[in-house]
């Protein structure tokens, strides 16, 4: 589709942040969400789900050891939080913020070892698509809350799950359990 741009993040290495382009009339509005092609590590998107969720949800923070993700909120808004747990990287460390959703418009590519979250600000509809079919041993997570992060959450007391509250710190991760820069399987 012509017109979209896609603007690669100068604080975590290989994220990606698409800007798509709407085409809209009296009928209602069409946006092409998401191409292969855009995206320089892209890999074929292999499964889709939709997570509803309640203003005042926290999910997160998750990471995998060898899937992408691709994410688009379909209606509402959701705060994100991005934090590079990549040995080897760059960017090791660093975390990004960014709000998705109504107001934006944006889809979000997140490579592998990049942890992941956000918290609903409003009632709302993520759709997110990854490379790799669902496998629990490659479900993983950090606390939401680690100082080392330091997210700026908007939020106090969210909404969370019990396997999220049970994150281990940053720290806690051992460094055979982080993924490696550069590699994917």
């Amino acid at each position: 589709m012509a017109g979209v741009e896609i603007e690669y993040s100068t604080i975590i290495d290989d994220v990606a942040v698409v800007h798509p382009i709407s085409f809209g009339d009296d009928r209602g509005r069409f946006t092409e969400t998401y191409r292969r092609s855009w995206f320089k590590h892209g890999r074929e998107m292999v499964q889709g789900s939709r997570s509803d969720k309640s203003a005042g949800s926290l999910v997160g923070l998750h990471f995998h050891l060898h899937q992408a993700d691709y994410w688009y909120v379909v209606s509402g808004r959701a705060h994100v939080v991005l934090h590079d747990l990549r040995l080897g990287s760059p960017s090791d460390g660093a975390t990004l913020e960014l709000e998705l959703g109504d107001a934006t418009g944006l889809g979000l590519f997140i490579p592998p070892g990049v942890a992941h979250g956000f918290y609903a600000m409003t009632d709302m509809v993520l759709t997110y698509l990854v490379d790799g079919y669902y496998n629990p041993s490659d479900e993983l997570g950090v606390a939401w809350d680690d100082e080392e992060i330091a997210a700026n959450w908007p939020v106090n007391s969210p909404v969370i799950s019990v396997r999220d509250q049970a994150n281990p710190s940053r720290k806690e991760i051992s460094d055979h359990l982080r993924p490696r820069a550069g590699l994917r399987s």
